[in-house]
């Protein structure tokens, strides 16, 4: 058996164990248990913004396709 096909073994088996071992680690009770916290005021995560920056990037898509389909002028004699 040559060095590749050994070192290639040794990895596959080491990407199957991994998330075994990961997953062995994590069953064990947490040395500190997480708590959720109160927040006093609620914000927006997403915004206001996203349909304006959709139909930004809709006529960013629109205008790329015009400009490389407007350039098909030959360059040679």
């Amino acid at each position: 058996m040559n060095f590749g096909k050994l070192a290639a073994g040794i990895a596959a088996v080491s990407l199957i164990a991994a998330p075994v071992a990961a997953q062995a680690v994590n069953s064990v009770a947490p040395a500190v248990e997480r708590v959720g916290g109160t927040s006093s005021s609620s914000e927006k995560l997403e915004g206001g913004n996203g349909i304006l920056i959709a139909i930004l990037a809709a006529a960013a898509v629109v205008a790329g396709i015009i400009i490389i389909a407007d350039d098909n002028d030959p360059t040679s004699p």
